[in-house]
C-alpha cells in the first residue's frame, strides 16, 4: 500500500503496478503478440495457474492488456497488450539491456544457488 506521499510520484505508481517478477514476464511475453492462457503459462515456467490468472485478470483492470473470448469449442481466450501495455515497451528493453550488460548469466545462477 502506498503512503499519500508516494501517491504523487509516478516512479512509487509504476512501481506498485509491475512491482512483481510475474507481472514483468507477462508483459514481456505480451510484446510480440496476442497469448492464450497455456502460452504464457508454458512461456513463465514455474508459475502457477492461480497466480497467472490473478496477475492477468490485475493487469486487465489496468487497461494494459485486453481479454478476448472466442465462442469456440473448446473455449479459446487471447491476452492481448492495449496501447498501455505496449507504452511499458521501454521498461521492459530498458530492463533487459540492463540485465545483459549488468547481469551476467552466470551471476544469476550463482544468486540463484545462494537462494536469492
Amino acid at each position: 500500500m502506498m503512503t499519500q506521499t508516494q501517491n504523487f510520484c509516478p516512479i512509487a505508481r509504476t512501481a506498485e503496478l509491475l512491482g512483481d517478477t510475474w507481472t514483468l514476464l507477462i508483459v514481456r511475453d505480451l510484446m510480440s503478440g496476442s497469448k492464450r492462457f497455456g502460452q504464457l503459462q508454458e512461456s513463465l515456467g514455474h508459475v502457477s495457474p492461480k497466480t497467472l490468472s490473478h496477475r492477468l485478470k490485475m493487469l486487465e483492470h489496468a487497461d494494459i492488456l485486453t481479454r478476448m473470448a472466442f465462442s469456440e469449442i473448446p473455449p479459446r481466450v487471447e491476452y492481448t497488450l492495449t496501447e498501455k501495455g505496449q507504452a511499458l515497451s521501454g521498461i521492459i528493453q530498458a530492463m533487459s539491456a540492463f540485465g545483459e550488460r549488468y547481469l551476467p548469466v552466470e551471476e544469476e545462477i550463482v544468486l540463484r544457488a545462494a537462494g536469492d
